[in-house]
């Protein structure tokens, strides 16, 4: 007789009826353990500033060194880095302080004028070109970079005797980290290094790197310990507040606490809401407010999501705050009227919450950023990007993922990412302890979360990649042999000559052990294209090519070898280039019937003289740029003249994409319009091209930003009392 494993089939056919999860109503709990933390909320006591002991060291060792300082977010770096510029300055010396973020570097811009004086401070960010020639320049790190191909080219060194960069970290970043190690790399040993970044796990390895390439002691001064404590909570579906990890450690080791484990041991443990929903928010800004912790920052997964959570918060501000914000927003807004009917204003005056990502224009997002930062605002629905270089103070920040998007796919968080978001929880000066909410859902692995809190900083490497610009502007001032040996100072090769070859396959770009023979594939097509000779010298053609320093250098370069741009229309000229910034494909079927036909003609005509080259570049391994009409039609549209709301919806692109693609575009052009003394007509075209598109509500006047003289006492209470 043949038995059957009935047992078996019961569990199968319990998992088939297994019943949906409850979704709890929120009612406002506290853990006795949590209750005795939120006693500890307040405002510091008022007391005269005193530098930390690691802000002395650091500007010590700047004095007499190179200097690596790596330390949480919101701990005082910036302190460091005014106090060894007013040493420069005191002996007549001059200052380049660079930035990741045209934001951050706008903000930097505003505050060293107010300590250094208008007049001796001057911005240089691609957007912006203020006072250039003035002894403090605040700037993005690429055009710092520029400078120093510039000063390699003409033989001469960098006008400065200090340079900061700020947010160091990026050495790291995939996409951008090659211009920081470029920096360091080119950066004459006679002017100090200081570097600025979050906490890092390898930051003495970095500094060995820099000494051996520099030649001169590299001082890593190092500060773990946050300016301002932070707790971890897990918010239980209920409502309740429950301590996150355990109390004490075991082994070192960080867990979760017991009444969270018995959540995760749970069968069918109750939910914020169902799989794919966003939670209630209302709920939770009733429990937030509550237990006076906010203002907060939510850490959605996407910029839809933040949009669409705004429209779940209905929990009105008093009516005194009410008028106190209507009074401010008033105020912001007079210099922009376009602004006083954004679909988010209301929300923002009633609500005492807004929403930031990249998707919203730069006015608006400095005006949310501007709000939070006078601690008007309860709450904002954000994305990971604010976590990076953004003034964005909070109480609070709520984490509803343990991933994270890098532009391709959701990956885990770091220790670094996770340190950078809770760095914006717990305002120096403002309060006595941080909070981080952590909610339960889908994406949000609570274990791996509750080792992040005590997890150390994470590494950074190296992220060089050859690319042509780079290689056009290194043979303006060297041979071929040079910039291997150039190259041979990167710290990839500095790890690999270590033997860190296991950490360098972790993060490598071309394949670290290929460095030279990528630049010498590079330098092969330019030879074989003509843009540099057998020699290894640059022809006419590359040099002026080296003057394009935008992603397709080489592609643009063809344009004018082949007189195929449109340089006689500014309009036609700023649409065709925004072809060779787009990077997104699409289907052009619809424009090819409705666009304006000289600008049809004006695209086709680059896209089939083009192509050739193109599959040349393809035959040799490198990478292409397709060409759409998509983005040319929309700066077509814009350049023409057609309303912004108009050219939004045409564009079907978020207003901040749009905003972006514009003001690449106008980057593009205004490195043509360099090229003066080659090509006249183009770069005069440029100029009238980059007046056409660069204009409201896409670029905006940072200054016209009034500082909020008196803020209404009602604000400065604790948000359960307003």
């Amino acid at each position: 007789m043949i038995k059957y494993n009935t047992p078996n089939l019961k569990k199968k056919k319990k998992r088939r009826l297994k019943k949906k999860p409850d979704i709890l109503k929120i009612k406002p709990g506290v853990d006795p353990q949590v209750k005795k933390i939120l006693k500890s909320i307040g405002v510091p006591e008022k007391k005269a500033f005193t530098p930390d002991s690691f802000q002395l060291e650091a500007v010590d060792a700047i004095n007499k060194s190179d200097c690596l300082v790596t330390a949480p977010t919101g701990s005082g770096k910036t302190w460091i880095a005014v106090e060894t510029i007013k040493s420069v300055r005191a002996k007549g010396g001059r200052a380049w302080y660079a930035s990741p973020l045209k934001a951050l570097s706008n903000a930097k811009y505003k505050e060293f004028s107010i300590i250094f004086g208008e007049e001796n401070t001057g911005i240089l960010t691609g957007d912006i070109k203020e006072n250039p020639d003035a002894p403090v320049i605040v700037g993005t790190t690429e055009i710092l970079r520029n400078q120093l191909y510039d000063a390699m080219h003409h033989g001469k060194t960098l006008p400065t005797d200090l340079v900061v960069l700020d947010e160091a970290h990026y050495l790291g970043d995939k996409e951008r980290g090659v211009v920081w190690e470029e920096v360091i790399i080119y950066l004459p040993q006679r002017i100090p290094l200081l570097l600025l970044s979050a906490t890092i796990g390898n930051a003495s390895q970095i500094a060995k790197w820099i000494e051996e390439i520099r030649l001169k002691e590299c001082i890593v001064v190092e500060e773990n310990k946050r300016p301002v404590p932070l707790y971890p909570i897990f918010f239980h579906p209920s409502g309740t507040l429950l301590p996150l990890v355990n109390p004490a450690k075991k082994q070192g080791r960080v867990k979760t606490s017991k009444k969270v484990q018995n959540y995760l041991k749970t069968d069918n443990p109750p939910l914020l809401a169902l799989p794919r929903k966003l939670p209630p928010f209302d709920g939770i800004m009733r429990v937030l407010r509550k237990y006076n912790l906010l203002p907060a920052i939510f850490f959605l997964k996407s910029r839809n999501d933040c949009d669409n959570a705004l429209s779940m918060c209905t929990i009105p501000v008093s009516k005194e705050r009410k008028e106190a914000l209507s009074e401010r927003i008033e105020e912001l807004i007079a210099q922009n009227s376009r602004m006083s009917r954004h679909n988010q204003l209301w929300h923002l005056e009633n609500m005492a919450i807004g929403v930031h990502h990249s998707g919203q224009l730069p006015a608006w997002k400095l005006i949310i950023e501007t709000l939070m930062t006078e601690g008007m605002l309860d709450a904002v629905f954000a994305t990971s990007t604010v976590a990076a270089g953004v003034n964005f103070p909070a109480r609070t920040i709520v984490m509803l993922n343990s991933d994270r998007f890098n532009g391709k796919e959701f990956l885990t968080l770091t220790s670094t990412e996770f340190h950078q978001m809770t760095g914006r929880a717990g305002r120096r000066g403002m309060d006595n302890i941080g909070f981080a909410v952590i909610l339960p859902g889908k994406f949000m692995n609570i274990p791996i979360v509750a080792k992040l809190v005590d997890a150390p900083p994470s590494d950074v490497f190296s992220q060089i990649k050859i690319n042509f610009s780079m290689v056009l502007n290194l043979l303006l001032s060297h041979t071929p042999d040079q910039i291997t040996d150039l190259l041979d100072r990167s710290f990839a090769s500095y790890l690999i000559s270590k033997s860190d070859k296991d950490k360098v396959k972790k993060f490598k770009g071309y394949g670290y052990n290929n460095i030279a023979k990528e630049f010498l594939r590079h330098l092969s097509f330019l030879k074989e294209t003509k843009y540099v000779t057998k020699e290894g010298e640059l022809t006419h053609d590359g040099i002026w090519a080296s003057q394009l320093r935008i992603d397709h250098p080489i592609m643009v370069a063809q344009g004018f070898r082949y007189n195929i741009l449109p340089d006689s229309d500014p309009a036609l000229f700023a649409a065709v280039i925004s072809m060779f910034v787009y990077e997104q494909e699409f289907d052009d079927s619809r424009y090819e019937k409705t666009a304006p036909k000289e600008l049809v003609q004006a695209c086709l005509t680059v896209k089939r003289a083009l192509k050739p080259f193109q599959k040349l570049m393809d035959k040799r391994g490198f990478k292409t740029k397709d060409m759409f009409l998509h983005p040319a039609f929309i700066i077509y549209q814009w350049a023409q003249g057609t309303p912004w709301e108009k050219v939004v919806s045409m564009s079907e692109m978020a207003e901040g994409n749009l905003a972006m693609l514009i003001l690449r575009t106008a980057d593009n052009l205004k490195h043509i319009k360099s090229l003066k003394q080659i090509f006249p007509v183009a770069a005069k075209t440029s100029e009238k091209s980059i007046d056409l598109i660069l204009k409201e509500p896409v670029i905006m006047d940072y200054d016209s930003i009034p500082e909020n003289q008196t803020l209404n006492q009602t604000l400065n209470q604790p948000s359960n009392q307003t």
